[in-house]
């Protein structure tokens, strides 16, 4: 029954009192050791604070950008479908030739094009360019 559970002996921590004289190992200062910031009440000091130095994520720059948005889409150059046999390219088609990772769900074809072979994209985005010379 939940009201006969017991808990096991190690899992209780006696609370530790602190200010009951200097033979308890924890008088006087009470373990907060002799003056300074973290030895008052409420003297906490902030993640990342150098003693008001200026602080390392501020003195560097910032850099970068990832769009999320464009996480999942890929450009392919034109040229790389010669390696495709078939004429018609689909995204399966294209993970299957690792041409492409696996989580990839949109790709568009870029140019310039070189060679002279025509294939049928379905379902794949493609440059001006290269709808031109495929049309």
């Amino acid at each position: 029954m939940l009201n006969e559970i017991k808990l096991k002996r190690e899992s209780k921590h006696t609370k530790k009192r602190v200010g009951r004289g200097m033979a308890s190992g924890t008088g006087k200062t009470c373990g907060r050791g002799h003056k300074g910031q973290k030895s008052r009440t409420g003297g906490k000091v902030q993640v990342g604070f150098e003693g008001g130095q200026m602080p390392l994520q501020r003195r560097l720059p910032k850099v970068g950008f990832t769009s999320k948005k464009n996480i999942n889409t890929v450009e392919l150059k034109y040229d790389y479908l010669d390696k495709i046999s078939e004429t018609e390219i689909t995204i399966e088609l294209l993970k299957k030739y690792k041409l492409i990772k696996n989580k990839a769900t949109k790709v568009k074809v870029i140019g310039p094009v070189t060679v002279s072979s025509k294939k049928k994209l379905i379902d794949v985005q493609a440059t001006k360019s290269v709808m031109e010379f495929i049309k």
